[in-house]
């Protein structure tokens, strides 16, 4: 076999098969590599644990197996080892035939939507050539309706040599033919298993798919949450920068210990996976089971390189059918799941697996509603790249952190979702806050015209109000209230000036409202330096929305909440300090120059002060710089 080709995708191949048919002898004969690694294992001759190996096929790619044990008591080792791959080479000795564990093999790697398959008819040298034939004439048979229906089927055996050298050409092919890796995704290291080196620390091995990780990259730890650093990293025993998908891997962490970490954890970029406790997947029977599948029972879920206890509430069914049921599933401990992962059920109580599932949503909301069956059949219509967008509708609202961890990313510009404030928002709760907001501001700009709009604080109640869910009960987060203001004033449909918001379209009306703005102002010059009150105005019939209005127009300076003055007393009383210049006046002086009491002086002289126009030097004030 000719070196491997840096430019060519690796892949990782799975074995299945029954117990004693020849799976880890195989991979020895093809790799050179004993993927049995306990000693148990060899004196027993036959694997109970996952082991792997690797070679270069005669095209330059380079592939890593993942040895599964057959044995039915080691079925939970064996769907570890599956479960990240979508390779399989199914492994049936022509002497014996298809046996129980082929077909409970066979069950699962067709629930897990294997890519490819290529069947290796081991044991050739121990039958006849009718046995052969018909041997192989049997596995075609079982295989018609899976997902290895058409695979090649290539007798051989690992003690003569027969055949390997058309294996190596069909698994060749079949990697060859196999779908691109994913590289631009998220990266997850499914953990199968968990180590010490001497003067290493700690070090896990698993199959990564997804995307990239590098020497030097910050992970995290999942479901742990416990942040590492990537000291180190080999595939295949040979020290790499960057490991790609879909590879076996093995990585030094810095920054976790050995007996943290368990098979079924993930590595993969902090923050960009959201553990689940709680699913829904569309569930299917396996093929040929002699029960039917109903929610009763007790289950485990295997998905990836973990394994959880699991209780299932089907929607719309009292049984799961051929064609599949919706389902709900809850876990005994979180798990690291997608949209689109495939996972298999086994009934822990009669021993056997009993479905396969697909994930449609791995973070369903607490109350399912009255027909979650819609949302889920329009997720499982959805292409991955129309997934984000999906969930910012069903949602109506998603932070885009959680958008990129249960997503993987965010709505196409084409697409009807909008981002604002670190969330993006759908086009529904959009049109739904940009009619509350023009309803209530309307009716504010009717009831109040002279005032410039609605104050903040209400506007945020009554806008609320709209964006809330039906039967919450709850106030909305104060990030999507700022997100969808934000929104509203970037489409134009809403102004905002300091605390005031307002429709775009809105002036104060204060040409509607000049006569009683005249009888207001002139009520005030005319008393000056001494005016009435605000409480005396308004006690005297003038609308506090048009002493507001005239304070707006700059027709009136409030100096104080209950004091009122015209800008020509304020110019009046700048100029007197001014013509003291550097030895300024007392507020008393002030009050005996303007004629007023220190009732009005002292707000005067204090507002002056807030504008920057004048400073205080002991008890005198002084003009500043023009």
């Amino acid at each position: 076999m000719t070196a491997p080709s840096p430019d060519l995708p690796l892949q990782v191949v799975a074995t299945a098969g029954h117990v004693d048919h020849g799976k880890s002898s195989l991979i020895l004969r093809l790799t050179g590599i004993d993927p049995d690694r306990w000693e148990e294992e060899k004196r027993r001759g036959l694997t109970i644990d996952l082991g792997y190996a690797w070679c270069t096929l005669p095209s330059g790619r380079e592939i890593g197996f993942v040895d599964v044990p057959g044995h039915e008591r080691f079925v939970r080792n064996m769907l570890a080892g599956v479960g990240p791959v979508r390779l399989v080479l199914f492994v049936v000795a022509a002497d014996e035939g298809w046996k129980p564990q082929s077909e409970e093999h066979l069950q699962i790697v067709d629930v897990l939507g294997a890519q490819g398959g290529v069947v290796a008819l081991t044991k050739a040298d121990l039958v006849d050539a009718a046995r052969l034939e018909q041997a192989r004439m049997e596995v075609a048979d079982r295989l018609r309706g899976t997902t290895l229906e058409g695979a090649r089927i290539v007798p051989c055996s690992a003690a003569t040599g027969e055949g390997l050298q058309e294996l190596v050409a069909a698994l060749d092919a079949m990697v060859a033919a196999a779908p691109e890796p994913e590289r631009d995704g998220r990266a997850r290291l499914f953990v199968d298993r968990v180590f010490a080196i001497r003067g290493a620390g700690t070090v896990v091995t698993g199959t990564l798919t997804g995307g990239l990780i590098a020497v030097g990259d910050e992970v995290e730890v999942y479901p742990l949450g416990r942040r590492a650093r990537v000291r180190a990293l080999q595939t295949h025993k040979r020290p790499v920068e960057v490991a790609r998908p879909v590879s076996r891997v093995a990585a030094n962490l810095v920054g976790v210990e050995r007996e943290e970490l368990a098979r079924g954890d993930v590595v993969g970029p902090p923050g960009v996976w959201r553990p689940t406790r709680l699913l829904e997947a569309r569930v299917r029977p396996v093929r040929g089971l002699a029960h039917p599948l109903t929610a009763r029972g007790a289950f485990q879920l295997h998905a990836g390189s973990a394994e959880r206890d699991a209780r299932i509430r089907l929607y719309g069914a009292a049984q799961v059918g051929p064609e599949g049921a919706f389902a709900r599933i809850a876990l005994s401990a979180p798990i690291v799941l997608a949209v689109g992962d495939r996972f298999v059920l086994r009934d822990t109580g009669r021993r056997e697996t009993v479905a396969g599932g697909v994930v449609l949503d791995p973070d369903p909301p607490v109350k399912p509603g009255p027909d979650p069956a819609e949302r889920l059949r329009a997720r499982e219509a959805a292409a991955p790249e129309d997934l984000p967008a999906l969930l910012v509708a069903e949602r109506r609202a998603v932070r885009e952190t959680d958008l990129l961890a249960l997503a993987g990313g965010v709505p196409r510009p084409e697409q009807p979702a909008v981002r604002a404030g670190g969330w993006w928002l759908s086009a529904e709760l959009l049109e739904a806050a940009e009619r509350a907001a023009t309803e209530h501001l309307a009716r504010v700009h009717a009831e109040r015209p002279l005032e410039p709009g609605e104050d903040l604080a209400r506007f945020r109640e009554a806008l609320g109000r709209a964006l809330a869910p039906r039967g919450a009960g709850q106030p909305v987060d104060h990030g999507l209230m700022q997100a969808a203001i934000e929104a509203l004033l970037a489409r134009g449909a809403i102004a905002r000036e300091g605390t005031a918001v307002r429709l775009p379209s809105h002036r104060p009306a204060l040409t509607e409202h000049a006569g009683e703005l005249d009888r207001l102002v002139a009520a005030v010059a005319g008393a000056e330096p001494t005016p009435p009150t605000v409480p005396e105005l308004l006690a005297a019939g003038h609308p506090r929305e048009v002493l507001d209005a005239a304070v707006r127009a700059g027709l009136l300076v409030r100096v104080s909440p209950e004091i009122v003055l015209t800008p020509a007393l304020i110019e009046r009383a700048l100029a007197e300090i001014r013509t003291a210049g550097p030895a300024g006046l007392t507020v008393s002086a002030l009050r005996q120059r303007l004629g007023t009491s220190r009732k009005y002086a002292v707000p005067l002289v204090e507002h002056l002060d807030a504008r920057r126009l004048t400073r205080r030097v002991g008890d005198v004030r002084v003009a500043r710089d023009p």
